[in-house]
């Protein structure tokens, strides 16, 4: 007779961890099931901190994404401080049990680093400015946080609800795509043990049995798919780089002055703006006066970024090291995260391309609106002869 008990826990309740030992104690299965991939559980177990190939993400432009996660995280360091616990305590607590009575350990989420992409992607670029915003305001707030709320939900999940309204589709994509992963990894573990114990988050447990009433067979390749594709945020900064680029070379033909003066409005605008986004993230003066400089020629070619430009500059300036990414991720004040090379590096990045994008739509509304050439009129004039 084979046997799944789902035990729904909070990551930051001592309570939960408790009630994992309690069960897997009276069950005594076979397996016992984790909502962790290999590289949390290597994090979580191991204490193993995987380097993070800085200058690789500031090219592929995952600044924001890494963000993300390292705020995410240092807000779920947060509560689990306020409550005395360690973040992932009944996970933990489910390992060492499990290995006390002899039951295999199975870990079932999908890789994190693959949900984050593929959530972000899903994100459009406004939507991806909204969640960090919340992430902050949750940060600072000062609202007392209730446990009970939390209990029925992991930290991920909380704020993913609180999101719903902002964009539905990508937190429905999030959470149905994680309960269906480890649904089918539960399915494919009852073929080999008779009982099993898992031990997953509050929020995930309903829908993971739900999926395993209604699943027959899902491909989990599908799943694990993050798109390497062009996104809709390059495709239009790519259409908005050649109308900008055009107008330039059609006003420099018909009218070299008006040229002149609309190039330098665009460097200034583009180059202000994106100096700000960085002097805003406490760059270096360099890194600044980079910013500023480049900003007019990365905004005609969207494979090139300012914030790239100003992060290669403060990596090259700050040298940040391996103790830099353990302090990173042991900090426990905004104030620590601010002050932490790398996280103030991947700030100045996303900052400066911020200002930089400011720049490129307003630059290109204002030489547009400003500077516009009558092109049928100006050809009228030079050829009237005919």
């Amino acid at each position: 007779m084979k046997e799944l008990i789902i035990i729904g826990t909070a990551h930051v309740s001592k309570e939960s961890a408790e009630e994992v030992k309690r069960v897997i104690e009276e069950k005594r299965p076979d397996a016992v099931a984790v909502e962790l991939c290999p590289r949390r559980y290597r994090a979580l177990i191991e204490g193993y901190r995987e380097e993070i190939p800085l200058t690789d993400l500031i090219k592929k432009g995952e600044t924001f994404l890494l963000l993300f996660q390292i705020v995410l995280s240092h807000f779920q360091r947060k509560i689990a401080k306020e409550y005395g616990v360690r973040v992932g305590k009944e996970m933990i607590a489910a390992i060492e049990k499990a290995r006390e009575i002899g039951a295999d350990v199975l870990l079932i989420d999908r890789d994190i680093a693959i949900t984050f992409k593929r959530f972000w992607q899903s994100l459009s670029f406004i939507e991806k400015l909204k969640l960090l915003y919340h992430l902050l305001k949750d940060l600072f707030s000062k609202e007392e946080i209730d446990v009970k709320e939390i209990l029925r939900e992991d930290i991920l999940d909380r704020i993913v609800r609180e999101f719903r309204s902002i964009a539905p589709n990508a937190a429905k994509v999030l959470i149905d795509e994680r309960d269906k992963y480890m649904a089918m990894k539960l399915i494919e573990a009852m073929q080999r043990y008779d009982k099993i114990v898992a031990v997953v988050g509050a929020g995930h447990k309903r829908g993971i049995e739900r999926f395993l009433k209604e699943l027959s067979n899902v491909d989990l390749k599908s799943l694990e798919e993050v798109k390497s594709g062009i996104s809709i945020f390059r495709i239009l900064s790519i259409i908005i780089s050649v109308v900008i680029l055009s107008a330039f070379v059609i006003t420099a033909v018909l009218n070299f002055q008006a040229f002149i003066e609309a190039f330098i409005f665009w460097f200034l605008i583009n180059g202000i703006l994106a100096a700000i986004g960085a002097a805003i993230a406490r760059a270096h003066p360099i890194s600044i006066t980079l910013s500023f400089l480049s900003a007019w020629l990365t905004s005609l070619n969207p494979m090139i970024a300012a914030g790239w430009i100003a992060a290669l500059s403060e990596v090259w300036i700050r040298k940040p090291t391996i103790s830099d990414l353990a302090k990173l991720v042991e900090a426990e004040s905004f104030r620590e995260l601010f002050n932490n090379k790398i996280f103030r590096i991947l700030l100045v990045a996303a900052l400066t391309n911020i200002g930089s994008m400011i720049g490129t739509i307003y630059g290109g509304y204002y030489i547009l609106s400003h500077f516009g050439i009558d092109i049928a009129k100006e050809i009228s004039n030079r050829f009237k002869f005919f």
